[in-house]
């Protein structure tokens, strides 16, 4: 029987790799490096052998889709920043054996879900950025999970998780789940971005976030349940907020009742909200 040993929101900003390089903004990112560099620790504590990623840089427009490549390699650059994450080299092995038993288990949900072993179906940097810090030794198998939905409901992205976890308890194994995306994510204005990489774009968004945060550290999950669409919608959330309805969903939705762990605690990047937090589990 698998085990579900460790999940968590994370943050995945590509400021993340512009603080490695030399220049103004060196160092500038290193409390959200250290938070996935810490969480990799546990995760190799715990005697994790595969990550899944939900990654809210992956768009699809139609379905569910999970990439569990028999391996990842290459150098990326972000097409939608490249002035921030320009020849990332990458090299990580995947797990289709894995990928294929969480598609058969969430697609009993009643969901539409694929999943793919292609080579030529690269990791998004929602993943790869995580993977950087938590990864370079490639202890882990990874799988990415589309989580940038574009014509779904977050209640089918619930039952994605309640699926995995279905999958997990029949892996002859132990995973790991991150959903990898913001808190507010209303970007930075573009005339305003000397500005961005350390504020918020609205105060609006600082503040439903505080609010979240302390939401989560109170585990009032039935209330953040609640208002999890309205959050996503007037907060601008990243994707859409799939992957933090897929890792409730997991964890047992408005019936989850424990408070978070704060790993990195909640800071802005070019005007979004960030946070890396674990969600404890049995």
């Amino acid at each position: 029987m698998g085990k579900l040993a460790l999940a968590a929101k994370i943050t995945h900003v590509p400021s993340m790799y512009l603080s490695e390089l030399p220049g103004p903004q060196n160092g500038c990112r290193q409390a959200a490096i250290d938070g996935h560099i810490e969480i990799g620790r546990r995760c190799r504590e715990l005697g994790v052998d595969t990550i899944v990623v939900f990654d809210s840089h992956w768009l699809v427009n139609s379905a569910f889709h999970i990439n569990c490549g028999a391996h990842f390699e290459g150098v990326y650059t972000s097409n939608e920043l490249p002035h921030f994450i320009k020849n990332m080299e990458f090299d990580y092995d995947g797990n289709p054996e894995f990928g294929q038993l969480m598609q058969e288990e969430i697609a009993k949900t009643g969901i539409r879900v694929q999943a793919h072993n292609i080579e030529s179906l690269h990791l998004e940097y929602g993943t790869l950025v995580p993977m950087r810090y938590m990864n370079q030794d490639k202890k882990f198998k990874v799988v990415s999970v589309s989580a940038f939905l574009t014509s779904h409901e977050l209640q089918d992205s619930r039952k994605f998780g309640e699926g995995l976890l279905n999958a997990i308890e029949k892996y002859d194994g132990t995973v790991a789940v991150f959903a990898s995306g913001s808190l507010s994510h209303r970007f930075i204005w573009d005339r305003e971005a000397h500005r961005g990489m350390d504020s918020y774009t609205r105060e609006w968004d600082r503040q439903v976030d505080k609010h979240v945060v302390g939401m989560w550290e109170r585990a009032e999950w039935k209330e953040f349940t609640d208002m999890l669409p309205e959050y996503a919608e007037y907060c601008y959330g990243e994707g859409g907020m799939h992957d933090t309805a897929m890792l409730l969903g997991l964890l047992g939705w408005d019936s989850y009742s424990k408070p978070v762990e704060i790993v990195t605690p909640a800071f802005p990047s070019s005007g979004t909200g960030q946070i890396n937090a674990i969600f404890p589990v049995e």
